[in-house]
Order: C-alpha cells, then structure tokens, then sequence
C-alpha cells in the first residue's frame, strides 16, 4: 500500500510517498508559486507516483474543520494569491483519492507522535517551524488540537528584547513572535539571509530571547512531554543551545525542561501518517 504526503508550506511544496509505518520511499520539491501552478505541478507527481491516499499538511491559516463547507481552504494568508484558494477540494477533484488536510506543523507534529519508537513515544508533543514564518503544532493527550480555528503560535506576543530596534516583519501584526524571529525578521534586521550569519553573530542570541519565551509559555500552558524544532532558520547548531538556555533562564527551576530537539522530515512523514487515516476511514465508511 502506498501512501502519498504533500508538505504544502508558503516557500515550497514537498510530494513524496510511503508506506504506513512511516517510512518514505520518494520524495521531490518545488518551489509554492501561484495555486494553479503549483496544484499542476502536485498533479502531476501523483499521477506519475501513483498511491492510495494522499495527507496534506498546508501552511496557513487553513479551515481544518472536517464538516465545514470550505474544509481544505487557506483562508487569510500574507500570501494573497492564495487566498480563499480551496487547495483540498481542487486536488480531490483532479486526483480522486481519499484525503485529509491539516496544518504543516499539525502534520509534523503527529509525525513525530506516531513514529517514533514505541520505547520513546509521548502522550504529549509541541513541533514548533522557525523559517518563512512561525507556526506551532500541538498533538496533546493522543490527539491533534483543534479549536476556533487551529493553533497560532507564531503569532503569540512576546516581550520585546530592550535593544532591538527593528519594527518586525509580520504584515498583520508587525511585532508578534514571528514578525521579530521568522526568517524575514532576520533578514530585515541584519540585511542578508540567516543562513549567511556566522554562529557568533549577535542574531542568534536574539532569536534565543525571542524563542526562549515561546518555549518557556508553553511548557507552562500545554506542558508537554517534549518540543520538537523545525525549519530552516533552526539549522543554525548554535541556535538550539541558546533557545534551551533562555527557556531555564524563564523559568527558574520551576519545571524540569524536556530535551528539544530538531528534525527535518517529520512533516512529509505527518502528511503520510494523515493520508493512512484518510484510507483507513474511507474503508470504515463503506
């Protein structure tokens, strides 16, 4: 049985496929370009890498509602183009296929959730994404959160560090979370991306302030077992150290930290483990 993933994220789409326990046989990625184009292109690769069901993990804010009218459409995203696009209903329609939609994060959390060894496997994890933007996903006591609508994490406020001067880089609201820590916030601060910043440069402590204060709130509202980082702007080695030491700084002793830790692929494997629920409950269903 072959199961089909799509990281749909606001700098890149990753397709791939499966098996159900996790492993990923193939996998390719493209840049996100306007809807048409890059739903032509996700076409495409699964009509020539055919599979059973495909899981799509989908930047947002997206309707994750399963019995909502517009489930599967990204709603009011900085990316305009994308607006009001209903990415799920447009791939169903084109591929015929069970599917299932939820957050890119949502997605990268149950990924780690569900495939990690039955020896080390949590009730409770947070995966947190660092690059074009920040987001959060939530898989708490064996089951994704959902609410209003689904988690913003990115979008929290946090203090802001004394020194820093930069307006922040959110369109909606300017000095959140993401608008000082995102990959964009980097570069409108410093003037060049962060992937050019020596680990000595000022940046990263910085961005530690900023992220500690994440970590540090959430360990304190969610409390989860463990917090899983992702994305491009968290390849940095020095950053992951820092993070951790501003998070103890917060808290004082008054928790005992979970290890974070970092991760790459878990979003293409949380899409697969969504595209496995997809199949599994259209066969309930018959």
């Amino acid at each position: 049985m072959r199961i089909g993933g799509i990281e749909a994220g606001g700098t890149k789409f990753v397709c791939g496929y499966g098996t159900t326990d996790g492993t990923i046989e193939h996998m390719t990625s493209f840049a996100t370009g306007n809807p048409e184009e890059t739903c032509r292109q996700v076409i495409e690769y699964f009509t020539e890498h055919p599979v059973d069901a495909i899981g799509i993990g989908a930047f947002g804010p997206v309707d994750v509602k399963e019995h909502s009218p517009s489930y599967g459409t990204i709603l009011e995203t900085p990316k305009t183009a994308w607006r009001q696009f209903p990415l799920l209903s447009t791939l169903k329609q084109a591929l015929g296929l069970p599917m299932k939609l939820d957050t890119d994060v949502n997605c990268a959390a149950l990924g780690e959730a569900r495939f990690s060894t039955e020896t080390d496997r949590p009730n409770s994890l947070i995966y947190i994404t660092v690059g074009t933007g920040i987001g959060g996903g939530a898989f708490i006591e064996n089951r994704l959160i959902h609410g209003l609508l689904h988690p913003e994490m990115g979008h929290i406020t946090v203090q802001r560090h004394p020194h820093d001067t930069y307006g922040g880089s959110c369109p909606i609201h300017h000095d959140c979370l993401e608008g000082l820590a995102s990959g964009p916030a980097i570069e409108g601060r410093y003037h060049t991306l962060a992937q050019m910043l020596p680990e000595e440069h000022p940046a990263w402590s910085l961005q530690a302030y900023y992220l500690g204060q994440m970590t540090a709130n959430l360990l304190l509202t969610i409390s989860p077992e463990r917090i899983i980082f992702g994305g491009g702007v968290m390849k940095q080695p020095a950053l992951l150290p820092l993070i951790l030491e501003e998070t103890d700084k917060r808290l004082h002793g008054y928790l005992q930290l979970p290890k974070p830790s970092f991760d790459g692929l878990s979003g293409l494997m949380g899409a697969i483990a969504l595209g496995a629920d997809a199949l599994k409950e259209q066969g309930a269903a018959q």
